[in-house]
């Protein structure tokens, strides 16, 4: 059964594999991420079913976060959270990049005062445009 596992694993598709590091919820999720352009592999913009390897560089942008992470390790199961967190390793750069964020509260744009009442026509059209939804 192990080596049954080392062998499915020794192949794997950048949807599922973004799926079991749990970096989205379902694979349809990954893969219309990785459609929409959301999703680079050293630099390249890809397609769903590209495989993987060991040392690749995986770029993800996501409305809620933007990470960079090395592929540590392949799997097409989902398991655990800390299962998960042994496929990858987070770039530096990138953990700098969030904690800046986190300082700046650049993500918090889109938050409005409590009691300020609904926007108006324009604010709402302002909020699409920045949030993208």
């Amino acid at each position: 059964m192990k080596e049954q596992d080392d062998k499915q694993d020794a192949k794997c598709r950048l949807d599922k594999w973004l799926w079991a590091a749990r970096f989205f919820k379902t694979r349809s999720l990954a893969t219309a991420a990785i459609e929409t352009g959301k999703v680079h592999v050293d630099g390249d913009r890809v397609k769903p079913a590209k495989e993987l390897h060991v040392g690749q560089l995986v770029h993800i942008r996501n409305k809620d976060f933007e990470v960079e992470v090395t592929v540590q390790a392949l799997s097409n199961i989902r398991k655990g959270a800390p299962e998960a967190q042994l496929l990858y390793t987070e770039t530096t750069a990138s953990v700098t990049k969030r904690e800046n964020l986190k300082v700046t509260g650049v993500n918090a744009y889109a938050l409005r005062d409590r009691g300020a009442g609904r926007p108006t026509k324009r604010q709402l059209r302002d909020i699409i445009k920045l949030t993208g939804g």
